[in-house]
């Protein structure tokens, strides 16, 4: 498997596919990235040489891009800002609920997590008519 960035690419793959694995390329990405490259996109990525998985890595680390770890830690410092200067969607990022504005009466399991135990319906039990004594019939 080819390490692109830290990543094991998926070998039987087309390259084009097979760099989708990295966090932050999609199908578009990773044509612009091939293109930059001069590879052709049907290739295999075990048909690639040493010299094309360092030429895509370069091209990824020349900074025109955003991938792997500086995206997650820029996405991951916004969210922080949010939540730092109190803002809306910080607040909701803080309290793990929907930011977005989705409905919160029903749904939203995903960032609510599993139900707490609410108000469950319990039957009365029938046993304190069955142990009071029968009143007699006739007097």
């Amino acid at each position: 498997m080819p390490r692109i960035l830290g990543v094991d690419v998926p070998k039987e793959k087309r390259i084009d596919i097979a760099l989708t694995y990295l966090y932050g390329v999609g199908r578009h990405m990773s044509g612009l990235i091939l293109k930059e490259a001069g590879i052709d996109a049907a290739k295999r990525a075990k048909e690639l040489s040493e010299e094309e998985i360092s030429h895509i890595t370069n091209i990824l680390q020349k900074g025109t891009y955003k991938v792997e770890g500086d995206l997650r830690r820029e996405i991951s410092q916004n969210i922080k800002r949010l939540m730092d200067i109190g803002s809306w969607r910080g607040m909701r990022h803080k309290k793990g609920l929907p930011v977005r504005g989705q409905r919160t009466r029903t749904n939203s399991r995903t960032r609510k997590g599993p139900r707490k135990g609410g108000m469950a319906v319990i039957k009365k039990d029938d046993s304190a008519a069955k142990k009071a004594p029968a009143k007699p019939a006739g007097k």
